[in-house]
């Protein structure tokens, strides 16, 4: 049995038959069910990305019909090598280690030895499903997977052409074919240019080596406007030494070259945070931990460029670095950056930890620091896994810092960006003062009004009007919920590629405009452009609640708080959590979970009604009525007659009915 992922799509059967199945599509399920391996998915998530558009009912019809075709190929038996396994949540294909080129692929990765990196490089014989097309937005679903793969597949490009020590071998031989199937999906890949010009080199064809680097040069300014990366200069230098110098095929440290003054003049950008990602220590003693430690920099890069406010340094310009001791105020400067992140790698046994911390460039201050721990079991996941707990750690503080710096400011040297700093340091830090609230609102359409085009500012200011909505401080309902949505659509028309902008302006277009289909769709392209963004996952906690997904809103809740364990928004993740919990009919859970959100914020309404609505139905009537005190304590004039005003627009209608039936039995006046 064979089944091939990387550079198309072939299955074999045990009798050594391709398999075919009816349809592209239930082949693509097959894939996803072949990348999921034992862990498998949800039989929900599979219907809505397989089948979007439909009825829940059509959706899941037409996933059992693609799994019964599955089944024919593959029927369970007691000596069955591959066969479908699931229940009514969750599907899965159970296998062998060996049946997928992607898990050989993987574990040859995790040997690491010459030889087993050689066919590894041999297995990847292009992109993941290349030559497929993908309908009705799958590429979506498949395009992590896809870029997953790629780039494990340039790091061991540059891995194995550092381990060669002659020509002509069979692991050259590997690694040549491999870095020129690299280069035909993406010509700018700098990796496989550079492991061309190490295997060049080591058949002494020198020039073919420097024809090579000219060649990577003239792509990346063709396609990137960019210039090559430092390790990628420095090993072409490597090559115009003096005769009889000692050649290297690995890149010198930057202090082996001159290098010329890249920062002579740098582009200032004070008017959004900037950060460079300095090049990580590996404290391993092992020089081959250092793909490891450049894949964690690179990840990092690409995860915190999908923050829009951030101005993030290329990883060109940042590896100049490498290998020197540095004055960070002096990589300030000279980046122009006012935040820098550093780190480091150590590696025992099969151990690895991976600490990192940010700081403060003008003053040397360390913001935020925190280590992480793994095993080697699954190195690329571990990188992974890594990057996006930096990330969603790094990103608050340098939310934080920058507020910081705008209060510090002269109120009259304020411009667009320090109004939206400030309304943040007002809103994020409590939703139950009305005053702070109507302050943030302020200061939100000043930065408007300074900068019309200024998206994430109207998405806030819509969300103080979401606000005012959930504690009954409206004055005219009426005109601030068509405010509200007016700003709300106007900042994801803005910032359709915002994923700030996104989730705020589709929480309000949900909550307070009460569509919760472009709620819904806002806040899924604002998860597919910065999965790392714990506020997205927030919102898409709540928005699910509202549709009826009650288990997808708890685990989108508890993703975001790990993401972001201190974040000033925990209390609505929290209560969002809590809110799940009472659509699924899990009434001391709910309660639970809005009494943390409490804890965090004494007066918040919503929290309050979950923790009354959760004790009424949990048959603590005591409880219930007492909550209901505190809450009519905070909103006098709220009723049952009026509280539509203030609900989710729950889609179900047996999440509204019984949420209201239970707040007339906790007490809530008529």
């Amino acid at each position: 049995m064979r089944i091939r992922l990387l550079g198309g799509f072939e299955v074999t059967s045990q009798e050594n038959r391709p398999v075919r199945f009816t349809t592209r599509k239930t082949s693509l399920l097959f894939a996803a069910l072949v990348l999921a391996g034992r862990r498998g998915y949800r039989r929900e998530q599979l219907s809505e990305a397989f089948w979007p558009g439909r009825s829940n009912g059509h959706a899941r019809n037409s996933l059992r019909q693609a799994l019964v075709d599955i089944r024919r190929s593959f029927p369970a038996s007691n000596d069955a090598m591959l066969y479908v396994d699931g229940d009514q949540e969750t599907i899965a294909l159970i296998g062998g280690p060996d049946e997928a080129d992607i898990s050989i692929f993987e574990r040859k990765l995790a040997e690491g030895r010459t030889a087993e990196l050689a066919c590894a490089a041999d297995l990847y014989r292009g992109e993941l499903l290349a030559g497929i097309a993908f309908p009705d937005g799958l590429d979506d679903w498949f395009g992590p997977y896809r870029s997953k793969y790629q780039r494990k597949a340039q790091q061991l490009a540059e891995r194995l052409s550092l381990d060669l020590s002659e020509p002509d071998t069979a692991e050259e031989i590997a690694c040549e074919g491999l870095a020129e199937r690299l280069l035909a999906s993406d010509p700018t890949a700098e990796e496989a240019h550079r492991t061309l010009m190490r295997i060049h080199l080591l058949r002494g064809h020198e020039n073919a080596a420097l024809r090579q680097f000219e060649s990577c040069r003239a792509l990346l300014r063709k396609h990137l406007g960019a210039e090559p990366e430092a390790q990628t200069t420095a090993l072409a230098a490597s090559l115009q030494a003096p005769a009889g110098a000692a050649r290297k095929l690995t890149a010198p440290g930057p202090e082996v070259m001159s290098q010329p003054q890249v920062f002579s003049d740098p582009a200032k950008h004070h008017d959004r945070a900037s950060v460079a990602v300095l090049p990580f220590q590996n404290l391993s003693g092992d020089p081959e931990q250092d793909y490891f430690a450049d894949g964690m920099i690179e990840d990092i890069i690409v995860a915190l460029a999908h923050f829009r406010h951030l101005y993030v340094i290329a990883r060109y310009s940042s590896s100049t670095y490498k290998g020197k001791v540095v004055d960070i105020k002096q990589v300030g400067r000279e980046l122009d950056v006012r935040y820098v992140v550093e780190g480091s790698v150590r590696r025992t046994g099969d151990r690895l930890r991976i600490a990192g911390q940010l700081i403060d460039t003008s003053t040397g201050a360390h913001l935020w620091a925190e280590r992480f721990d793994g095993t080697l079991a699954n190195v690329f996941d571990l990188q992974d896994q890594l990057a996006s707990s930096i990330v969603g750690a790094i990103a608050p503080k340098l939310e934080e810092a920058e507020i910081e710096r705008a209060k510090r400011k002269p109120t009259e040297s304020l411009d667009a960006y320090d109004y939206y700093l400030r309304g943040l340091a007002a809103f994020d830090r409590t939703t139950t003062n009305r005053a702070v609230v109507d302050d943030a609102l302020r200061l939100f359409m000043k930065a408007i009004e300074l900068d019309p085009e200024f998206a994430t500012a109207h998405a806030r200011a819509a969300r103080c009007y979401a606000t005012r909505k959930s504690n009954g401080w409206m004055v005219d309902p009426a005109e601030e919920v068509a405010e509200a949505t007016r700003l709300a659509r106007k900042a994801v028309e803005l910032g359709w590629d915002d994923a700030v902008a996104l989730s705020y302006g589709g929480y309000v277009l949900g909550y307070v405009g009460g569509d919760l289909d472009d709620s819904a769709a806002c806040i899924d392209r604002a998860l597919a452009l910065n999965p790392n963004f714990a506020a997205a996952l927030g919102v898409s906690s709540w928005v699910n609640c509202c549709l009826g997904e009650p288990h997808k809103a708890v685990e989108h809740a508890a993703l975001a708080m790990r993401l972001s364990p201190l974040d000033p928004r925990l209390f609505a993740w929290q209560f969002n959590t809590g809110l799940a919990h009472f659509c699924a009919g899990q009434y001391d859970d709910a309660v639970a979970w809005a009494g943390k959100s409490l804890r965090y914020q004494p007066n918040y309404p919503s929290a309050m009604r979950v923790v009354a609505a959760g004790h009424a139905l949990g048959g603590r009537l005591a409880h219930a009525r007492e909550m209901i005190a505190r809450l009519c304590e905070f909103d006098p004039a709220l009723r049952l007659s009026n509280l539509a005003d203030v609900l989710p627009p729950f889609r179900r209608l047996d999440d509204r009915n019984r949420y209201v039936e239970a707040l007339r039995k906790a007490g809530l006046p008529e």
